[in-house]
């Protein structure tokens, strides 16, 4: 039994109550990382930083994904859905009055315009014009977002104008693929990469936007980057990008706003 006045820590509270743990899940609440990332980020010994991101695996507030650039390496995700109800649920196990209600992210910026995003992938034919399409309607068309890619498809894929149109009643059947060095004249608040290859060889900008990375798998592929995955796959990528969109939102509400440069 427990002794009286001595309540047992909610799980969440554990694993968080670490100043390592909690500046890991700061670093990646930003941006997916690799381990290496982390380390010089955090200024703490891999073997360390390894330590840490397993208890928070096995917590199932972080999880990992094989980098589609290099298959030695891995990307850390922290998952935010989790974290919320977990957070919740600590605060309800102190006391009921105190049950908090994850708040569904509002739209960015109000009435006035929100920062400038732009998004990247290798092919621009799935998870970039997804995003930008998710983006756009998340916050009522007053988004500067755009997207492009590396090495851009002719057209756009048709899942994922499938999964737009019937999921989410958007229509970008009429958009076409765009090229990742026609947007280096621009200016923009946040440069969003969306696939591990990309990353590696997106330009930089002179305007210095935040680079953040989601690592999202190519819906279009299997594990092997050949074979056709399927509309099934198509569906659980427009989630997740929906999902961190929705997170995104708040952030970009806090982002002081520029003129970006047609």
């Amino acid at each position: 039994m427990v002794p009286s006045g001595e309540a047992v820590l909610p799980p969440f509270v554990r694993l968080v109550a670490h100043a390592v743990r909690w500046r890991l899940l700061s670093e990646l609440a930003r941006s997916d990382l690799r381990v290496r990332e982390l380390v010089a980020l955090v200024d703490q010994p891999q073997n360390l930083v390894s330590y840490h991101l397993r208890l928070l695996r096995s917590g199932g507030l972080v999880v990992a994904r094989r980098s589609s650039f290099d298959g030695r390496d891995s990307y850390y995700h922290l998952d935010l859905e989790r974290c919320a109800h977990a957070l919740a649920a600590a605060g309800a196990a102190l006391h009921p009055a105190l049950r908090l209600v994850p708040a569904q992210p509002a739209n960015a910026a109000g009435e006035s315009a929100a920062p400038s995003v732009l998004f990247v992938c290798t092919g621009n034919s799935a998870r970039s014009p997804i995003a930008e399409a998710l983006l756009r309607h998340r916050t009522g068309g007053r988004a500067e977002v755009t997207s492009a890619g590396s090495h851009p498809k002719p057209l756009l894929h048709p899942d994922a104008v499938r999964v737009l149109r019937q999921r989410y009643g958007i229509d970008i059947a009429d958009r076409r693929p765009r090229q990742l060095d026609t947007m280096t004249g621009r200016r923009f608040d946040y440069v969003i990469s969306l696939c591990d290859k990309v990353r590696e060889v997106c330009p930089e900008f002179d305007d210095r936007p935040q680079r953040l990375h989601w690592s999202i798998p190519d819906p279009a592929a299997t594990g092997d980057g050949t074979a056709q995955a399927g509309y099934p796959a198509f569906d659980r990528t427009a989630a997740e990008i929906d999902t961190r969109i929705r997170y995104l939102l708040p952030v970009l509400a806090q982002t002081p706003h520029r003129e970006v440069q047609p």
